[in-house]
């Protein structure tokens, strides 16, 4: 875990293009924060493109916040691209558990190759197969261990799986790692949750190890939230100073500043 800033260097070097068919809430926030580490957004939800434009992008971001059937039509299209060209695709599973709706089209999308699935506890585990409810696209009450219970996921579909969280955990399932970093205002504004899914999206665009990726993402994103809740008067200055945070990010402050677990 000592080559984190090494893939961030990479990133600001190469510009990699991030394909999104996200969240219509977060949409701008998504878009900044892939600007901000480096990267070089593109937001194309129309299926007549999204394949198109899989095809040349190094990253392919699938965030479900706001479904509908046409979304969930460029979400495929976008997929089959990807999975052509093994370009490396993220789906965010917001709102998983909440809705039939959501339930079934997870599972439609699943069945394509994706890198990494990204949700937090009540989301990731109703994707497992588990019966949570999910407050809209707020966490719910998970019994049993979550880590677990993501590793499985991870095995049974061959990907990364990230919970997020008070701690984050990411599992390739057959290691398990927590990440520590962060600030306790990240749960106070909208957004963090699919800007996390950008990051990811945006270190796996210029590092193949999903894993490696996946961590390397999430301690970079929070280490600058750390940084912005020093000196933020509340949610909208935290915000906007995140942004800031991470154009100064470095060896020395990520190096200095990561907090990463193995806890198997």
């Amino acid at each position: 875990m000592d080559k984190i800033y090494e893939v961030l260097e990479k990133i600001r070097k190469v510009s990699p293009l991030v394909h999104h068919i996200t969240n219509w809430v977060t949409i701008a926030d998504c878009a900044n924060i892939v600007k901000v580490f480096g990267g070089s957004p593109v937001m194309a939800h129309a299926p007549e493109e999204t394949s198109e434009m899989a095809s040349i992008a190094d990253a392919v971001v699938l965030n479900i916040g706001t479904l509908n059937n046409s979304t969930v039509e460029a979400m495929k299209q976008a997929l089959k691209a990807a999975n052509k060209k093994n370009i490396p695709v993220i789906i965010d599973a917001v709102g998983v558990g909440a809705t039939k709706y959501r339930n079934e089209k997870i599972k439609e999308l699943l069945e394509h190759k994706i890198a990494v699935l990204k949700g937090n506890a009540s989301e990731i585990a109703s994707t497992a197969g588990i019966n949570v409810t999910t407050k809209g696209v707020d966490t719910g009450d998970v019994m049993g261990d979550i880590a677990s219970i993501a590793a499985t996921l991870a095995k049974e579909r061959e990907c990364v799986v990230v919970v997020t969280g008070k701690e984050d955990i990411c599992t390739n399932g057959a290691e398990i790692i927590k990440v520590k970093n962060g600030s306790p205002m990240m749960a106070q504004i909208v957004g963090t949750g699919c800007m996390a899914s950008s990051v990811i999206g945006t270190f796996c665009a210029v590092e193949k190890d999903y894993f490696f990726a996946a961590i390397a993402g999430l301690v970079c994103f929070e280490i600058a939230a750390e940084d912005a809740d020093k000196t933020s008067e509340g949610p909208g200055t935290f915000k906007t100073k995140i942004f800031d945070k991470i154009i100064t990010l470095n060896d020395v402050s990520i190096n200095k500043m990561k907090k990463i677990e193995k806890i198997k």
